[in-house]
Parts: C-alpha cells; structure tokens; sequence
C-alpha cells in the first residue's frame, strides 16, 4: 500500500450532479484501500492520474491548524451547509483507525454543526464517533454499506471490504444509540432469502441502488468496469438489469414499510428544509 500526504487547499469541494441537496462533499482521503472492484471513482480522473491500480495507494489530507474549521465558518456565512461525507472515498478506511483524520474533521463539526451531515462507509469503525453523532442529533444520517449477505459474492466484489456480519452489527449498534442510520444496499449485489430479515433486525431504513440508476450513465460506467463478467462468474447474470431493482423492491417490501425504503438517489438526499437558520 503507497501511502502519502498532502495538505489540501480546501477541505469542502462544492457538490453537483448526483448529490443533489448537498452544498459541498467531504473527503478525508483521497483513495481507497478497500478498492472494491465496482467503485466508479477508479474511473475518475482524481484516481486516473495516479496510474495505479485502484485500492492500492491513499492520500492522507492533512490540516493546517484550524483550517477545516474556517472552511466551515466562511461557508456558513454563505447560507446553508449540507455535506456529504465522503463521495470518492471511504472516510474509515482502515487508516482511519491510526490516523484519526475522519474523527477530527468530525469534532469541528460537531462544533459548529451544519445543517445536515451524511455520512457514507462500509467500515465497523463508524461506531467509534457515536459520541459525536449524538451531539448532531437529526443533523447527521449514517448510511452503511451492505451489498449483500452472501461471503462469496463479497469475495468476488469486494473482497478487501469489511465482513458483512460485522456491518450489519455496526448498523445494529447505531439503531440502539438511535443514531440516525441506514443500510445502503448499493449496488445491490446477490443476496440470499434471509437477507431482508437480517436487515430488518438491525436498522428502520434501507436505501436500495444498483448500477443502472447508482452510475450515473445508466450502466455504462459499470460495463466498462466489466462486472457483467464478474457476475457471470458466480452464476447470477440475472442480477445485473436493470428491471432486477423492481425484483428487489419487492422482496424488501415485504418486511420493511413503504416509508423505510428508498431507492437510489431517494436514500441520499438531505431532508426537505432541514434545519433553516
């Protein structure tokens, strides 16, 4: 693993396209060690320009003191903050564990809170900055990734990624701190029949997304990534379609309510009017 350092001019990158409702996206890193073989941002030129492959190499950002925190003062100034964190990377990757740079860009927050705070991971180690989202209250959701209940689809996926069950209990540990949090199911990989109750028993909201909607080109982007080959791998070509979401839905219906479930962009976005100042 290459591992770097860079102070970064700015912490706050002003948002568009898909993340609607958001002002300004979060990054701690730059890179991602987990490098699941899906991840669209290996195709970005913020990863093309490295020429390596992709899960192989992280940026640190590292700050000057109070940097982030007049970041977020002048950007307050400007009207509403809404972050999401992270977009192109994953803020606790395992690094995170040692370097603390999520943590600390999460103690700024928490002391001059944003409108609303989204928090995207696959990593157990969320749990440990559940005293800082519970300062947040309803300014924060945080959303864990959770493709599937199936080891040996994680294998072939993403097979540096966190353990499936240790997820599920990390989500399972927010709901109990009634942290406001979610299962992302994205992109929704083949699963097994008990999926949905293993959910069901860990979380009250579940955002479901594939690589049709979730791509942002409508599956081009994952064709090029070539994970129709990977599918076939495992025998479940049926899954990547893009009318297999419906399927889905379906199945999730059954024990989540209409109101607990989102699909794609839905499971995302801040809350109408959140917190106006």
């Amino acid at each position: 693993m290459e591992i770097t350092r860079k102070n970064p001019n700015s912490f706050l990158t002003k948002t568009n396209g898909y993340l609607q409702g958001y002002s300004y996206s979060l990054n701690p890193y730059v890179g991602c060690s987990y490098g699941c073989h899906y991840c669209y941002v290996q195709k970005l030129p913020v990863a093309l320009f490295k020429k390596k492959e992709w899960g192989t190499w992280v940026e640190i950002k590292d700050e000057k003191p109070n940097q982030f925190l007049g970041e977020l003062k002048r950007a307050k100034k400007k009207g509403k903050v809404t972050i999401f964190m992270s977009s192109s990377t994953d803020p606790y990757q395992p690094l995170e564990a040692k370097e603390l740079r999520t943590r600390r860009l999460l103690e700024v927050i928490a002391e001059m809170p944003p409108d609303f705070l989204f928090v995207q991971t696959r990593s157990p180690l969320v749990t440990r900055d559940i005293d800082i989202f519970q300062k947040l209250g309803d300014r924060v959701l945080v959303s864990i990734t959770i493709e599937t209940d199936r080891d040996d689809v994680r294998k072939i996926f993403s097979p540096k990624a966190p353990p499936i069950q240790a997820r599920i209990n990390a989500l399972k540990k927010l709901n109990e701190e009634n942290i406001p949090s979610q299962a992302a199911v994205s992109p929704v990989l083949p699963f097994s029949p008990n999926f949905t109750n293993l959910l069901r028993n860990a979380t009250k909201r579940v955002c479901l997304d594939d690589f049709f909607l979730g791509d942002g080109s409508g599956g081009k982007r994952s064709q090029a990534l070539g994970l129709s080959k990977l599918f076939s791998q495992i025998g479940e070509e049926e899954w990547f379609s893009p009318e297999n979401i419906e399927y889905v839905k379906d199945l999730f219906l059954h024990v989540f309510a209409k109101d607990q479930l989102f699909i794609s962009r839905q499971g995302f976005i801040p809350p109408d009017g959140s917190h106006e100042e």
